[in-house]
């Protein structure tokens, strides 16, 4: 009866480091290796608005640099990252897009050539619930231009969701619908000039 009992108890142990060591968050480094591997990549999106509103559309990455947000109608805005410069062109305007310098962005962490998340003061939190590790990062020099809390999965480790914080405290969750890595995307897609001329702005 005893022999039966710790064969049980060890068993059970057993059982638990098992549940716990698949229940490890995962480490910056290898946050770090996945984005810095991510070459290319697309799916679809959904937005959740600062104002609550939701918004849908196809994302597409290419790093270093260069991100495309085509969203669907009704809004049938376009959001493009390329050469340093985030461009917002919004249908409704007659003034092309709004720029920004991609640098003062939260987004510039998951796009820089060499994503270091163990930086010093890059990383603010780190969580797991068990099935999910959140990583919320900023730009060590410039906190004030926000900040990115990213959601990964793990087994394969998968970007699954972000909230850009902006510099006026603005919070946009995106969560990611089907991401697939890899794949040739052609450069076209995130070049902001030939987008201003497609649309008669030069």
């Amino acid at each position: 009866m005893k022999t039966r009992i710790i064969t049980f108890l060890m068993a059970f142990a057993l059982s638990v480091f098992a549940v716990a060591a698949s229940a490890q968050q995962l480490t910056l480094p290898q946050i770090s290796q996945y984005l810095n591997q991510l070459q290319t990549a697309q799916g679809g999106f959904t937005q959740i608005n600062a104002d609550g509103t939701l918004s849908t559309g196809q994302i597409y990455i290419k790093r270093p640099g260069r991100i495309r947000f085509e969203y669907n109608p009704p809004e049938e805005s376009l959001v493009v990252a390329s050469g340093g410069q985030l461009a917002i062109f919004d249908p409704r305007s007659n003034a092309g897009p709004d720029r920004y310098p991609l640098n003062q962005t939260p987004l510039n962490i998951i796009l820089q050539r060499n994503v270091d998340l163990t930086a010093a003061r890059m990383v603010t939190g780190t969580t797991s619930d068990g099935t999910t590790t959140t990583v919320t990062a900023q730009d060590p020099n410039n906190p004030q231009y926000g900040n990115i809390q990213m959601v990964f999965t793990a087994n394969p480790i998968e970007l699954r969701q972000w909230i850009i914080t902006d510099d006026m405290g603005s919070q946009t969750t995106l969560i990611l619908n089907d991401l697939q890595s890899g794949g040739n995307i052609g450069d076209i897609m995130f070049n902001i000039q030939a987008e201003m001329r497609r649309r008669g702005f030069e």
